[in-house]
């Protein structure tokens, strides 16, 4: 265990990553990082991540800001239902915790969007405080040092190697450098997460339904107001197509339908 620590800890002493939201102590820009790197790569986030903060610098702002602001601010990073999550979480945080992000995990999960990873990510991060948790990075470097025999490794054989490893002193560090590890492990080796049994194939996004849902709302952020076969015209999708997706978005809580009328709620 201790050479283990030893490699991680040389590695991200030299090659480890330097990222806006862990230059900051800030719990918001934390809690908006991590909601922004749920299934988006961090290339990705780094194009949107200052301009977010610049438009939404806290909870209370994110919180009272019409949808249709945040989605367009969000436009690029997909999967646009974390938009509603982290609206709807960073008013439970002005609304029930006074603004201030509760660090225990038992409160963040009880949030919109938030799940135990996600809840053990930011109260490690903004805070500091020890959580166990797994995500990509940090599983594909415990199955590369710790299963090289399996061919299918479980989140519940991984996660008491990450409790037992983890630096409890200053956690905050240790996941930084499990996760800069795991992403030079790809780079090099390839993707070792294929041996998991969590692991699922990435469904292709060109044709998808999920495109669709972008290509709407892109659409509606800038003409507001808008019939569903005028929508399928500007995207060039079927009518049929792009009705399924309009209802699917208005149930969610993306859109208002008035008198034939599509637009992004308020």
């Amino acid at each position: 265990m201790e050479k283990f620590r030893g490699i991680i800890r040389e590695f991200y002493r030299e090659q480890g990553r330097t990222l806006p939201w862990r230059e900051t102590r800030d719990p918001y820009r934390i809690f908006v990082s991590e909601f922004m790197l749920q299934q988006t790569q961090v290339a990705r986030v780094l194009q949107k991540y200052r301009a977010f903060i610049s438009a939404y610098p806290d909870f209370r702002s994110l919180a009272t800001a019409p949808l249709h602001r945040i989605i367009a601010c969000w436009q690029g990073l997909g999967y646009n239902r974390r938009c509603i999550y982290m609206k709807q979480s960073a008013a439970a945080v002005v609304q029930r915790f006074a603004g201030k992000l509760p660090d225990a995990v038992e409160q963040l999960v009880a949030l919109p969007g938030i799940g135990p990873a996600t809840a053990s990510a930011m109260v490690t991060f903004a805070y500091n405080k020890p959580a166990v948790f797994i995500e990509t990075n940090i599983r594909r470097v415990f199955i590369y040092f710790f299963f090289h025999g399996s061919r299918v490794v479980r989140d519940s054989d991984i996660f008491p190697l990450v409790e037992k490893t983890l630096d409890i002193e200053d956690p905050r560090q240790w996941y930084y450098a499990l996760m800069d590890y795991g992403v030079w492990l790809k780079k090099r080796f390839g993707n070792f997460n294929r041996r998991s049994k969590s692991y699922r194939k990435q469904p292709t996004f060109t044709g998808s339904d999920r495109q669709i849902r972008g290509k709407v709302l892109k659409i509606l952020v800038a003409e507001p107001g808008l019939e569903g076969y005028e929508i399928a015209d500007r995207i060039s999708e079927k009518p049929e197509r792009v009705q399924k997706v309009l209802e699917g978005l208005r149930k969610e809580g993306f859109l208002k339908h008035e008198r034939g009328i599509y637009s992004l709620e308020a």
